[in-house]
């Protein structure tokens, strides 16, 4: 009887089979909506916050522009006979080198727990960078500025097309209209020519460097990174930077004595200062800090701004510098390009912003 009772299961034995299998059934489904969910999470909640801040930080990028001409035409008069390629490379090694020391006392005492994934951040995000400014540098001394700001602008485009790519959806329609929208407005802005428009060495190398900016974009917002120390990969990034711009000052130094000269001047030494404090210490850390709180397309399309905001600063800033430090720097005057392309530009990021897109994570 017992060899015969287990070899005949009994009624409940098969009712509680058939349930653990339908139970089975029912997690795996449950698993798989899941996994399709956090595919598409949802708008972080810091959106909001991270949307302002990320403006204000293209707002001190904007900034950058005038201040960095100020200071080329500072030292110009101090080194009439040095490379702009030199005086360009010092002033981007400087303004990276003391921002990382700056960072590097604030950030002393839990420096020496710098995690692996925090370096790997920061050095990815150094590279991207260092090597995008190379390439845009070099660039502009072979088109004009105004293709090369529009140019520059080539991640707006880029961006949405990796993104669809990685995560096998195509962008919304909303997306499309803000990002031909932003190309625009930023063509009207810069005055571009069109018969301007032919693939020299200036404009690959530009497009070359828009690609490279791409990848510090998308670099920062991988989710591996998600709990990194802010100022931790921000440090090893000023590093990377710096160590960057080195070798081309190095390069084009005509002698040692040039370095001293080239900031030799309170004029010099204050305009490198704010742009350590305000165009690369305060606007990278509020890049590296809130960009992780929006998707990559729609911070390509908020960096867009930069140049409306570098637009209205030459607009009074140059006269004003010039009475300080002693250059003849004009002002800018208001255009109807400046007006039209700066209003489409900023219609464009409203429009994204009535419904923010969906962070989906990267693979």
């Amino acid at each position: 009887m017992l060899a015969k009772k287990s070899e005949s299961p009994s009624v409940d034995s098969y009712e509680f089979t058939s349930l653990a299998e339908t139970c089975g059934r029912c997690l795996f489904i449950m698993r798989g909506m899941e996994v399709k969910v956090d595919r598409r999470r949802a708008v972080s909640p810091l959106h909001g916050r991270a949307v302002k801040l990320l403006a204000t930080a293209t707002l001190f990028w904007g900034l950058s522009f005038p201040v960095m001409k100020s200071i080329g035409a500072v030292q110009q008069q101090l080194l009439p006979e040095a490379s702009t390629w030199f005086t360009t490379s010092l002033v981007v090694f400087a303004r990276f080198a003391i921002s990382a020391v700056i960072i590097g006392i604030v950030s002393a005492r839990t420096l020496p727990r710098l995690t692996r994934l925090e370096f790997w951040q920061g050095g990815g995000l150094g590279f991207f960078g260092g090597i995008g400014l190379i390439f845009q540098m070099d660039g502009l001394n072979y088109t004009s500025a105004s293709t090369s700001a529009f140019l520059t602008q080539a991640y707006c485009c880029i961006i949405p097309m990796i993104a669809a790519v990685r995560e096998r959806h195509p962008p919304s329609m909303r997306v499309i209209l803000c990002t031909a929208l932003m190309m625009t407005g930023i063509a009207i802005l810069t005055q571009l020519n069109p018969r301007d428009l032919h693939l020299g060495r200036g404009e690959i190398e530009t497009l070359i460097g828009s690609l490279i900016f791409t990848g510090q974009i998308l670099w920062l917002e991988r989710p591996i990174f998600a709990k990194n120390e802010v100022n931790h990969f921000s440090f090893v990034m000023f590093v990377v930077t710096a160590v960057m711009a080195l070798p081309c000052a190095l390069f084009t130094m005509r002698e040692s004595g040039d370095v001293a000269r080239a900031f030799s001047s309170a004029s010099a030494i204050g305009l490198v200062l704010v742009l350590v404090l305000f165009c690369t210490m305060t606007a990278y850390m509020m890049m590296n800090r809130w960009q992780p709180h929006v998707t990559a397309t729609e911070a390509g399309l908020l960096y867009g701004i930069e140049p409306v905001f570098a637009s209205l600063f030459a607009l009074f800033l140059p006269g004003y510098i010039s009475s300080l430090v002693g250059i003849n720097y004009a002002n800018e005057r208001v255009t109807l390009h400046l007006f039209v392309g700066g209003l489409i530009i900023v219609l464009a990021n409203i429009l994204l912003q009535l419904k923010p897109p969906e962070k989906a994570p990267s693979p």
